[in-house]
């Protein structure tokens, strides 16, 4: 039988590490890490989104992508979020393009956990 444990990191380091778990963690055959984006990833990660979804246009300045990088420290799920809410905000001011000023706007008013 094979299992697959997914979670965050704090599931190791608070958990797992603790001496009644000790069996599951010698069982843990394989332990991967996805590391934090750096801006040029967050950029690729995010254009790819964009291209697999059939958009063919921009619609994050540049400055809009430093700010979500800024905003989401590479954290790909972050980077999801605040890319789907700015989306969301842009289409209800009727804008075609995301500036770094709607990044920030959903970062303050939209997304607790960028703010904690």
């Amino acid at each position: 039988m094979a299992v697959v444990l997914v979670g965050q990191t704090e599931l190791w380091t608070t958990k797992l590490k603790l001496q009644r778990y000790a069996a599951i963690r010698q069982r843990i055959d394989m332990y991967c890490v996805l590391p934090h984006l750096d801006r040029a990833e967050c950029e690729k990660y995010i254009r790819s989104h964009l291209d697999y979804s059939g958009c063919q246009q921009e619609l994050f300045t540049e400055k809009a992508i430093d700010e979500i990088y800024r905003s989401s420290t590479g954290i790909p799920r972050l980077i999801n979020r605040i890319c789907e809410k700015a989306l969301m905000y842009a289409f209800q001011q009727n804008k075609r393009l995301v500036d770094d000023h709607m990044i920030r706007y959903v970062t303050e008013h939209e997304m607790l956990e960028v703010r904690e």
